[in-house]
C-alpha cells in the first residue's frame, strides 16, 4: 500500500478553515494554481469534491464538515510533537498576542494586563480586538491567541476554557437621578424610562421576564448594541440601564448603581482558547497573567 502524501494534510486543514483556495494559497505561499492542483489531488485522494462553487465562493461538502476537526487536530499535533522544546526567556522574548474581547474587557482590565504583561516581557505586545460575535473560527485559524466571554451553544466544541470570574448585572443611573435617593421597589424600577443592550436588537430579555411575574412592565425606549453605549445614553438623560457590575466598573464611573429588585442574571466570563496551544510555553504564560488579572482586578 502506498504511503499517502502527508503534507496534503496541511493544505486541506487551511483550505477547510479558509474556505477559498486564493486565501489558503496565500497563508501556505503558495501560487493560486498550484493550490488548485492540489486540491485536484486532495478530491482524487479522498474521493470527494470537498470544497463546491456556490456563486462567487466555494462551500464544504458534508464530508469536509466531517474532516475539518480531526484534520486540524492532526496537524496541530504535528506542529506540536515537531516543535523544538526551549525554556521560555521572557525577558528577550518577542512575540504579538492578539487578544478578542468583549466590550469593557479593555477599559476595565486592558491597563493592569498591559503593565503585568510589560513587567515580565518587555518585548511582548498585546494586540486587543473587539469580539462583534462568538464563532470561534478565529481561535481555530489562529487568527486569534486568546478570547474572552461567556461559554455557550455557539463556543466550538474543541474549545478550551477556563473561568475568570462570575458576573451579574446591576442597575445605573446618572448621578442625581431620583432613583438614587430612596428605596429602589421594583414598581419605581419598571416606572422610569429604560435604554437596553443586545446585540442582535431584541427589547426583550430575563429583566423583563422577572418584572412580568410581578404584574409590571417596563419601557425601553431605546436598544444599543453594547453596554457602553447604554450606560453613555443613561449618563445623559434619565434612562436607567442594566449592566454587568464587573465588565463596567470604569464605564460605570460618577454614576449611581445599585442592586436590580428582581432577580438578576448572572454570568461566567471564561477565557478561550485552541487547544493547539495548550502546552506552548508563552501562551501558558499569557493564560496565567490573564487570569491573575481578572481574579485581582474586578470593579466594584
Amino acid at each position: 500500500m502506498a504511503i499517502p502524501d502527508l503534507n496534503l494534510l496541511i493544505t486541506l486543514d487551511m483550505l477547510l478553515v479558509e474556505g477559498s483556495v486564493t486565501r489558503a494559497a496565500r497563508r501556505l505561499r503558495l501560487s493560486p494554481s498550484a493550490m488548485s492542483r492540489t486540491l485536484t489531488r486532495l478530491r482524487e485522494t479522498t474521493g470527494d469534491p470537498l470544497l463546491v462553487r456556490a456563486g462567487r465562493g466555494l462551500v464544504p461538502t458534508p464530508r469536509a464538515l466531517e474532516l475539518r476537526e480531526p484534520v486540524s487536530r492532526l496537524v496541530q499535533e504535528a506542529q506540536t510533537v515537531l516543535r523544538p522544546a526551549a525554556k521560555l526567556d521572557l525577558t528577550s522574548l518577542v512575540r504579538t498576542f492578539t487578544l478578542r474581547n468583549s466590550e469593557g474587557f479593555v477599559e476595565c482590565f486592558g491597563a493592569a494586563l498591559v503593565e503585568r504583561i510589560g513587567g515580565d516581557a518587555p518585548r511582548v505586545q498585546l494586540r486587543f480586538i473587539p469580539k462583534a460575535d462568538k464563532d470561534s473560527g478565529l481561535l481555530r485559524g489562529g487568527e486569534v491567541d486568546l478570547e474572552t466571554g461567556v461559554v455557550d451553544d455557539a463556543t466550538g466544541p474543541e474549545v478550551r476554557a477556563q473561568s475568570l470570574f462570575h458576573d451579574s448585572f446591576i442597575g445605573v443611573v446618572r448621578s442625581g437621578h431620583p432613583l438614587s435617593r430612596g428605596k429602589i421597589t421594583p414598581a419605581r424600577y419598571a416606572a422610569g424610562r429604560h435604554v437596553a443592550f443586545s446585540r442582535r436588537g431584541a427589547t426583550r430579555g430575563p429583566i423583563d421576564t422577572a418584572l412580568e411575574a410581578l404584574g409590571l412592565r417596563r419601557e425601553v425606549v431605546a436598544v444599543v448594541g453594547g453596554f457602553a453605549s447604554a450606560l453613555a445614553l443613561a449618563r445623559g438623560s434619565d434612562l436607567i440601564t442594566a449592566v454587568p457590575r464587573n465588565h463596567t466598573g470604569l464605564l460605570r464611573t460618577g454614576m449611581f448603581s445599585f442592586p436590580l429588585p428582581v432577580p438578576a442574571p448572572e454570568v461566567t466570563v471564561s477565557m478561550l482558547w485552541h487547544p493547539r496551544m495548550d502546552a506552548d510555553p508563552g501562551h501558558r504564560w499569557l493564560r496565567a497573567c490573564v487570569w491573575e488579572v481578572c481574579t485581582g482586578s474586578i470593579g466594584g
